[in-house]
């Protein structure tokens, strides 16, 4: 952030940023494909609502009439959903709270300050895959082969987003000091977070097998250290997914990202803390990791089931 502000300052001494200047230094700061090809399109949407006012010159009113026309839709564009909504607002919080820092003095003020993001309908407390699901998947993928079987067990494990699992390098394995347990590096994950992810011995063992090794080697990956574990995009691994959902009679509209909910499921549901499970995920607010703990509550022991218990003699008496 440091050689940032001070490229910031250099360039504002010579000249006057424009726009677009402004964009590239601001996503300089991001390193993550698809967080710079999200954050530029939210960007130069926005630019092009307000037309040939400069970035220097918005309001709040341009933030909240932008903010509108996206809620409402127009002749060429439907109305969008409050999930899709935040994130082309998000982008533009982010830029012009960066813009407005002392240390960078872009914008004279933060015209995104008071604007807030539509509220987004949490779903994702239904999108996980049951024991016997998983397994069925995991199964199904060993007879694919050793590749398409690593990467779900990776994902379902470890709690890995798609693209930090296809961005994992050998060398990003790490003994701890004690030798006593193996640790993944996930360097630049969402936000450009960096985390240590244990690894449980099992999977370390599989990972590390020379069998597996050799059957990886006939797919063309290497085990150096600075090569790619799984080399493939993560519309590969989606695709990969859905299919052997598919296949295995799976009904529901698994994505990859429904491994790392089953992750944090089943993790809370054997006793796991809140506190471990958003520390392996990455995320930043504990309360993000909180909706997971309502969807484990409900599969605990519940009000009907006591006075189910209470009624156990009229029950089996039914059965009988």
């Amino acid at each position: 952030m440091h050689a940032e502000t001070e490229a910031v300052r250099a360039v504002g001494e010579r000249l006057e940023l424009t726009d677009e200047q402004m964009i590239q230094i601001f996503l300089g700061g991001y390193h993550r494909p698809n967080t710079v090809r999200n954050y530029r399109r939210a960007l130069l949407e926005f630019r092009l609502f307000i037309g040939s006012k400069p970035f220097k010159e918005v309001t709040w009113h341009d933030m909240e009439r932008f903010k509108t026309s996206l809620l409402s839709g127009n002749e060429t564009r439907k109305p969008l959903s409050p999930s899709a909504i935040a994130s082309l607002i998000a982008p533009l919080r982010s830029f012009f709270k960066w813009g407005s820092d002392a240390n960078i003095g872009l914008f004279a003020h933060n015209p995104a300050s008071r604007v807030r993001l539509p509220r987004v309908q949490v779903t994702s407390g239904h999108h996980y895959l049951t024991q016997g699901e998983l397994t069925r998947l995991l199964e199904h993928l060993r007879g694919k082969g050793a590749r398409e079987w690593l990467m779900a067990l990776n994902m379902a494990i470890l709690g890995l987003r798609v693209s930090e699992l296809t961005q994992i390098k050998w060398g990003d394995f790490m003994t701890d000091p004690s030798e006593s347990a193996v640790w993944l590096s996930i360097v630049n994950g969402k936000g450009g977070k960096s985390r240590q992810v244990k690894v449980p011995e099992a999977l370390w063992k599989l990972l590390n097998d020379p069998a597996i090794r050799e059957k990886l080697k006939h797919r063309g990956l290497k085990a150096e250290e600075s090569h790619r574990v799984f080399p493939i995009s993560s519309r590969q691994v989606e695709r990969i997914i859905v299919r052997a959902c598919r296949e295995c009679g799976i009904g529901k509209k698994v994505t990859p990202h429904w491994l790392r909910h089953t992750n944090a499921t089943m993790a809370l549901l054997h006793g796991a803390s809140l506190q471990q499970v958003q520390h392996t995920l990455g995320h930043t607010q504990i309360n993000t990791t909180q909706r997971y703990l309502h969807t484990v509550e409900l599969m605990k022991k519940n009000a009907p089931d006591f006075v189910a218990e209470s009624m156990r003699h009229l029950l089996d008496q039914a059965l009988s």
